[in-house]
């Protein structure tokens, strides 16, 4: 390889003018000559075959400079590190990285391991930081196109390549003196890094030191995350702020949080004039790469006082920070590390993020330019089942002796226990297992819970069973790999055969080839087969096998009501005890014993969750899980793989900076939607527009049908209502209706060339149970027409006529 590049401090070659800036940039940084200096060097250096990048820039100088160069440097070390005051500094190596191939990267010669070593790992530990006084200056970019570059490079996730090349041809053919564009992107987002941005401060701690080798936690401040979620005005206005107690029909009613027996215990313990802030915690670790072969483990945070559907849009969480993960090395078999790996060090990560919000006196918070007095306490804590544990600190193995962290319950009576022999784990009794050192005999790891020491929490309760890792990604796996078993190989091909001749449908998954890659199948694509499984094993086997998925559906979509009384948690619990005893009498030979904990917390735990917290979709992990794509692979493509949490952190807050002032208000969500309209006709012209349609030849017999008893049907409707439409009423008919669960209706002549009339499932009034011929109060119908009429002051009506 050619060395045609000398460096001009010591005696290293380089094959490039890149990798010989690199390097200059990363050991010689500390040098008085300015950056202006050795650049000037080393454009006197003349390659052949290589061409300088900026060369064929336009003449027009760029008024807004690097505004990092020549900063003064503080080396003082400090195991805190703020990400707001780090400047050209070994800490923005990551940044520079990014601005080149890798490959360039990897072809420095001749520098010696002693000195790369120092330059790539010591020096990140000392930090550069701005001056007080040049950060005090720099509070917005410098001009409105400045600005809209950088929302455009960051918004869209550009390289630097892309985004340089957009600054040239601005440059190229703007024609003005000056560009109010930065030099590059790469100072576009050194003037990000230094901005005095108020709630967005992100730091990195030293959590432990274990071996010589330091472990961080890389977070934003608490307090931060919660003021950037209260100053969204559109989650003001779904922000709830006491306890309400419902009813329906005289029954308590249970659906947002704030309807549950948590916030009412929580509310009494505060003074009456105080408000609870309800503090929801979700942490997942998760893989950063296709490969699997690096992790992060983020934590992320949202408030229960915020409604759910609100709650479920992806700003009102906040990011609050990446917790260590300690690599076992040689030492991952020795005791202390397993305790440390990750239970004390996990634990001491939580107290160094919640600790501040733990105040005797409350805090206020400003919310509408007024101070709110708030008691913060963490409501929910969600995760799946092993985060549960490490949250808990019990068993996280299934084949512990006590593994269910609700209950201390035997593995071998996890489905057999009374519900009133069950003894629920609390503070007090695991507080003294833990004290007289037995904690292990009962399941608990023998280190100190965090959250003891805080109010109005009980973690084993908070740990609230997730329907997403429990049921979609849980008990509904195990029930298709226990049929398979069962099937045997034979009859296991038919059932692929079936699944796969499964016509295509919209919103329905296609799996050509069955289910025989079942480990990799996602939640959604489980959902999917839980709606064509019952008709799948139809005949197969036995009744009782196709009677386990009539049984599991049923109860799952219980499990999905955003509102439940009390009968109606008794309904669902013998719904679940109904499909549980018929999933444990079938599949018993295939699960050793049915000793499954989260078999048991669903059986046994999950409606108690429920009289506490509210309905299920309030606490649910499947509106958390796209946040790891925002918060970890997409940053983590855009880095260089080194130091990533801290190149991880410094792009997440150049996109709050960039959306800080992008708060759109959200639509509340809309019950029904209406597409393809048909008819728009006066109540008056009723009776002539059913006239005309039901002896039209070109439209479908089903819709004739539908005009031939529209008129009745709907003049018997306003009779039992005792209402009668006034001049002025409109009557609309249209050819789909979009459900607020996101199912469309279709009664059309036309989709795609082919008429649809869609077939539904109607729950009946027990009081009309009589007059129809049901399936256990479930009436199936098609849909002959589907309306909706407008009224003069009132609010619409939406009608289907079905048969």
């Amino acid at each position: 390889m050619p060395k045609d590049f000398k460096c001009l401090y010591c005696d290293c070659y380089f094959s490039s003018r890149q990798a010989y800036a690199q390097y200059v940039n990363r050991t010689h940084y500390d040098i008085n000559d300015t950056q202006t200096g050795w650049e000037e060097s080393l454009s006197s250096i003349t390659n052949e075959n290589e061409e300088y990048e900026d060369q064929n820039m336009p003449p027009a100088s760029h008024e807004y400079e690097d505004v990092l160069e020549n900063t003064d440097v503080v080396s003082n070390f400090s195991k805190n590190y703020d990400i707001n005051q780090t400047s050209q500094s070994n800490f923005d190596q990551s940044d520079r990285f990014e601005e080149s191939n890798m490959e360039d990267y990897y072809s420095f010669e001749q520098v010696s391991p002693d000195r790369f070593e120092e330059s790539n790992i010591e020096d990140y530990d000392n930090f550069e930081q701005v001056s007080p006084e040049r950060e005090e200056n720099v509070m917005e970019f410098p001009n409105e196109a400045y600005a809209d570059l950088m929302e455009l490079f960051i918004k869209h996730n550009l390289n630097n390549k892309t985004g340089n090349a957009i600054i040239k041809f601005f440059d190229k053919h703007s024609n003005l003196s000056t560009s109010p564009l930065p030099k590059n992107i790469e100072a576009g987002r050194k003037l990000m890094d230094i901005m005095n941005v108020q709630k967005l401060p992100y730091s990195k701690h030293c959590i432990l030191d274990y071996k010589n080798k330091e472990y961080f936690v890389y977070y934003r401040p608490i307090k931060s995350c919660i003021e950037s979620l209260l100053s969204n005005p559109d989650i003001i206005k779904n922000f709830i702020y006491k306890y309400q107690f419902l009813q329906s029909d005289g029954e308590t009613l249970y659906s947002e949080q704030y309807s549950g027996n948590w916030w009412k215990n929580a509310e009494a313990s505060i003074r009456p004039e105080a408000h609870i802030l309800s503090i929801i915690l979700y942490s997942d670790a998760t893989t950063t790469d296709s490969l699997g072969k690096s992790s992060l483990h983020p934590i992320y945070i949202s408030l229960g006082n915020i409604r759910t559907w609100r709650r479920n849009k992806e700003d009102a969480k906040q990011l609050l920070g990446y917790l260590p993960i300690l690599s076992a090395n040689n030492e991952g078999q020795t005791s202390r590390f397993k305790r440390l790996a990750p239970r004390e060090t996990f634990h001491n990560s939580l107290k160094f993020l919640l600790d501040p919000l733990f105040d005797e006196d409350g805090i206020d918070f400003k919310i509408n330019n007024k101070n709110i007095w708030f008691f913060p306490r963490i409501s929910t804590v969600i995760g799946d089942w092993p985060e549960a544990c490490t949250f808990s600190l019990t068993f996280k193995s299934a084949n512990s002796n006590y593994p269910c962290h609700f209950c201390q319950t035997h593995r071998n009576d996890l489905t057999s226990i009374r519900k009133d022999c069950i003894i629920i784990r609390n503070k007090e009794n695991m507080q003294e297992y833990y004290n007289n050192g037995s904690a292990e005999s009962i399941g608990l790891e023998q280190v100190y819970n965090y959250f003891w020491t805080i109010p109005n929490i009980d973690i084993y309760a908070v740990t609230v069973p997730d329907r997403m890792h429990h049921l979609d990604l849980g008990l509904f796996q195990y029930q298709i790999e226990y049929t398979k078993e069962l099937l045997g190989k034979s009859l296991e091909d038919k059932m692929n055969r079936r699944i796969a001749i499964i016509p295509r449908h919209p919103g329905l998954k296609i799996f050509a080839k069955g289910v025989q890659s079942i480990a990799r199948l996602t939640a959604s694509e489980f959902r999917d087969l839980m709606k064509v499984m019952v008709f799948v094993v139809d005949n197969l086997l036995n009744k009782d096998l196709s009677e386990v998925y009539v049984r599991w559906n049923r109860m799952y979509l219980m499990s999905r009501f955003e509102r439940f009384t009390e009968s109606d948690l008794e309904n669902f619990q013998i719904a679940i005890n109904e499909w549980a005893d018929l999933f444990i009498t079938l599949f018993w030979d295939c699960s050793s014993g049915m000793k499954m904990p989260k078999l048991h917390s669903w059986i046994y735990h999950i409606v108690d969750t429920i009289r506490d917290f509210g309905a299920i979709n309030g606490y649910t992990t499947e509106t958390y899980e796209s946040l790891h794509k925002t918060y970890v692979k997409i940053p983590y493509r855009l880095s260089n793989k080194k130091d990533v949490e801290m190149q991880i952190m410094k792009n997440i807050r150049r996109r709050a900076m960039i959306l800080r002032n992008q708060v759109k208000e959200t639509k509340t969500p809309r019950a029904l939607t209406y597409t393809a309209k048909l008819f728009i006709i006066n109540f008056s012209n009723i009776t002539e527009l059913c006239n005309q349609q039901k002896n039209n030849p070109n439209i479908n017999e089903t819709m004739r049908k539908g005009f031939k008893e529209f008129q009745n049907c709907l003049y018997e409707y306003l009779s039992e209502l005792k209402k009668s439409f006034t001049e002025g009423s409109l009557i609309k008919i249209f050819g789909s209706v979009t459900l607020k669960n996101g199912a469309i209706l279709r009664a059309t002549n036309k989709f795609h060339g082919r008429p649809w009339f869609s077939n539904i499932a109607v729950a009946m009034n027990n009081e009309e149970l009589s007059k129809y011929q049901s399936d256990k109060g479930i009436c199936y119908a098609q849909t002959l027409l589907i309306t909706e009429v407008n009224v003069p002051n009132e609010s619409p009506f939406h009608l289907v006529l079905v048969q």
